[in-house]
């Protein structure tokens, strides 16, 4: 359809194109450095998360800096972890201007799908240097059973 569009209005389509574009790239670098932190809502932070497997365990590290230990509520049911928590901010400075607030601050709530069945009752939790370990054992394998297929002619 562009192609029948004279020259001169095609260049004006993509002119206007890029300033659209521009106008929405302020727009989200207005909300910090992370694009997500719009769709979370306010009050709220997203840790990030790596989950990793070896032989017996479904390991879990969530990156969230600045809270203590209790400050958690890990739960595990039909095979989905859920990690809650609140970053509670410190007490507010009185009489100091602030040139920059990137910190986050507020509640969390991150649900995985766990890639096995794991034994829910045996979950290992620390938290050290702002990193919190979550280490799942995996359920023990029920015996494959082979079942033959006879072919009907």
């Amino acid at each position: 359809m562009l192609d029948i569009i004279p020259w001169r209005r095609k260049r004006e389509v993509t002119r206007y194109r890029d300033e659209i574009d521009e106008m929405f790239e302020r727009f989200f670098k207005s909300f910090g450095s992370t694009l997500p932190d719009i769709f979370r809502g306010e009050g709220e932070i997203w840790p990030s998360v790596d989950v990793l497997e070896d032989k017996k365990n479904i390991i879990v590290k969530a990156e969230i800096p600045g809270m203590d230990a209790s400050d958690f509520d890990i739960s595990i049911s039909d095979n989905i972890l859920t990690i809650k928590g609140e970053k509670k901010q410190e007490k507010e400075e009185k009489d100091k201007n602030f040139y920059l607030m990137e910190r986050q601050y507020g509640t969390f709530t991150r649900t995985i799908t766990l890639p096995v069945e794991v034994d829910e009752g045996k979950v290992d939790a620390s938290y050290k240097n702002g990193i919190l370990k979550i280490v799942i054992p995996k359920r023990k394998e029920s015996k494959e059973s082979k079942i033959k297929v006879k072919v009907k002619e």
